[in-house]
């Protein structure tokens, strides 16, 4: 399996490296031997002006040192912690490496694929889209992104990160082309979780996780921008002339209501009046009655004790009649003087036979009695 296989070369890879620079010292005192030798037997190696054999040993033991010293630090791989790589070893996929140092047997081997696990940022760059009422749309999103499966993303698809960036654009072509100019303004939320979704169903396969797609910027053609201001500035002003006209009701609906309360406070009040002066005359008409019955009783009375005992008898109607006809010609006399008394054009009407308002006989009657 791929996994035991990776664990038993990562944690061989320092005895690996121990033993590839203990193979090539072994090569190179051979070849140091080697040398040795042709000189004892007089090769054409020889030099006879230098006179000694030591300095080309010397010469030949440090460049083997150095050839295998820079073949060590060739073969060296460096990772970092959260990357990964990937490494092939005839063409095939070999091992994966995880942050540490690691040998790499070139060229036998070769790191294929060198990725961070990390949470990586994707720029999806502006694209044009149609809404479904078909007005144009300029739109642009950020993905973040993940991979999970090192070995996935890099023998199932030829190029994940642009594999990932054509879907996202894709996508957002589609789900822009469902909403409406104004849905598609109000429904960012919406857009962006139909985008995760509709992503990780098939980045999931790359072995890279989406965490989260997020619109930046939805930008209209400048005729469908400008078209929009009017719109708005238009309902503004409807919106303004809605609650200035419902402003307007209320007062009038307000003045009215004053005006009605008023009216009727006034004819409550005017009803109060009415009530107290009808009550007002009625009580004085009521004491003027009972002042009048009380003088015309003592009239009367008087006028019956005037007759005598001899004329008593058949008298009490006639001594009524006469105390009624004198309190009239009092009021009479009176009313002339209070219209004599008033500024204007004055005309007295003195008592007459026809004027006063009694007969001529109950006054004879009085004055013949007196």
């Amino acid at each position: 399996p791929l996994h035991h296989h990776h664990h038993h070369h990562h944690h061989h890879s320092p005895f690996r490296l121990l033993k590839t620079l203990f193979l090539i010292g072994v090569c190179c005192s051979k070849i140091t031997g080697a040398s040795s030798s042709a000189y004892r037997r007089g090769d054409a190696f020889y030099d006879p002006l230098i006179g000694s054999k030591a300095p080309f040993r010397k010469k030949a033991l440090t460049t083997c040192i150095a050839a295998a010293a820079w073949y060590s630090l060739s073969c060296l791989q460096i990772v970092t912690s959260g990357d990964e790589c990937l490494v092939e070893r005839f063409g095939m996929y070999h091992r994966k490496l995880g942050p540490g140092w690691h040998l790499v047997l070139k060229p036998f081997e070769s790191v294929s694929f060198h990725v961070t696990t990390r949470e990586q940022v994707l720029d999806v760059p502006p694209q044009q889209c149609y809404t479904l009422d078909n007005a144009p749309l300029r739109a642009d999103a950020v993905v973040y992104m993940r991979i999970n499966d090192v070995v996935a993303a890099r023998y199932n698809v030829q190029d994940v990160m642009l594999a990932i960036l054509n879907l996202c654009l894709t996508q957002l072509r589609e789900e822009v082309g469902k909403l409406t100019l104004d849905e598609s303004f109000s429904s960012r939320e919406r857009i962006n979780f139909a985008l995760l979704k509709d992503l990780n169903a098939v980045a999931s396969t790359w072995g890279v996780e989406i965490t989260r797609v997020e619109l930046q910027n939805m930008e209209p053609s400048r005729d469908i921008l400008s078209a929009m201001e009017l719109q708005m500035a238009a309902e503004r002003k409807k919106r303004a002339a809605i609650l200035r006209s419902e402003g307007e009701r209320e007062t009038f609906i307000n003045e009215a209501e004053g005006r009605a309360s008023a009216t009727i406070a006034n004819a409550e009040a005017q009803k109060q009046t009415v009530l107290l002066r009808a009550q007002a005359e009625a009580e004085r008409q009521r004491l003027e009655a009972d002042g009048l019955k009380t003088a015309i009783s003592i009239l009367a009375k008087t006028l019956y004790d005037s007759y005598g005992d001899g004329y008593q008898g058949g008298r009490e109607k006639e001594s009524v009649e006469g105390a009624v006809q004198f309190l009239s010609l009092i009021r009479y006399l009176e009313t002339q003087a209070a219209f004599a008394e008033s500024d204007g054009t004055k005309v007295l009407m003195l008592p007459s036979k026809n004027s006063l308002p009694l007969t001529y006989g109950g006054l004879q009657f009085m004055l013949d009695d007196q």
